[in-house]
């Protein structure tokens, strides 16, 4: 049986002063080959040849939200069930998704690659990226993520 191949996408999960999570909603006229509704998405995209992953994530988001990370840890790497079109077919994405801290998360301001931007606690976040993203983060943000009445991260 043949390997499949994979991009590998970086994403940041912002977390705000009150435990709530950044969310970006899409812009479908951005989307290349786009049909659905649009959804909501977490900022990041894919690293440039040459570029480390802490740099590639801060460059994202920062080029969606004009935010600024200021720290980062690793939160889960999962294997996304959307296939991307390549020239000869598709191949998978396998997302590593980092928490974020960023500078000012009180002014975020959104690229054209989305519409609207918008903090929600990390159930209702959790049930938003369902659309996108593997069981096994949405769980794992609902669980991992204190809600906005607990005390700060660890």
């Amino acid at each position: 049986m043949p390997h499949d191949l994979f991009h590998l996408g970086i994403k940041a999960l912002i977390q705000n002063a009150e435990g709530k999570i950044l969310l970006l909603r899409v812009n479908p006229a951005e989307l290349k080959k786009f049909s659905g509704e649009p959804y909501w998405d977490i900022p990041g995209g894919r690293i440039h040849q040459g570029e480390s992953i802490e740099g590639a994530l801060k460059r994202e988001v920062f080029e969606e939200t004009g935010l600024t990370v200021t720290s980062l840890e690793s939160f889960i790497m999962v294997l996304s069930p959307i296939r991307i079109p390549v020239e000869k077919g598709t191949v998978g994405l396998v997302l590593s998704i980092y928490l974020c801290s960023v500078a000012h998360s009180d002014s975020v301001v959104i690229s054209p690659e989305h519409t609207e931007a918008r903090w929600f606690n990390p159930i209702e976040a959790a049930r938003l990226l369902e659309i996108k993203y593997p069981k096994e983060f949405t769980e794992k943000l609902e669980r991992a993520v204190p809600a906005p009445s607990s005390a700060g991260r660890k």
